[in-house]
């Protein structure tokens, strides 16, 4: 009986604390969103808006984990289509929460190539000039000299 009663203390705690949790979380992606979508609207820019909304839910959802951006934009998200009524205006700024990921992994992709071709070039160039040396060692003075007979 004592066992079964600890069990239920413990589950009965572990439901409060998800469910205020889960509560907080809402709440800080909704004010998130509010944050955001009345500084795009009021003329700033994409990362200065992301900046203040991101900073204000991480703030909000505490403990030894940070939310992650990508979540967090999420929230924002999750926020304004919940409540479009609400946040209409802010519908348009979505795009910039969730940008073309494939298109930033092509990008990443070009310069790392660009890099690696850069380095391959330079590695060639040294392995020449290091070829170039060591053939004109291989020359005297004497052999270079044309009218010399």
């Amino acid at each position: 009986m004592q066992r079964f009663k600890k069990k239920l203390i413990f589950l009965t705690f572990g439901i409060i604390s998800s469910v205020s949790f889960q509560t907080s979380r809402v709440n800080a992606g909704s004010f998130g969103a509010e944050i955001y979508c009345t500084m795009r609207d009021g003329g700033n820019d994409h990362e200065s808006s992301w900046e203040a909304a991101y900073t204000y839910i991480k703030k909000q959802k505490g403990g030894i984990f940070k939310i992650s951006p990508k979540k967090a934009a999420a929230q924002i998200t999750e926020a304004v289509i919940r409540n479009k009524e609400s946040f209409s205006y802010c519908i348009e700024y979505l795009n910039k929460l969730h940008p073309n990921r494939k298109l930033m992994r092509d990008l990443q992709k070009e310069e790392e190539e660009k890099i690696k071709e850069a380095q391959e070039k330079e590695q060639n160039k040294r392995r020449l000039e290091k070829e170039l040396e060591e053939v004109n060692e291989d020359f005297s003075d004497e052999t270079i000299e044309r009218y010399s007979y």
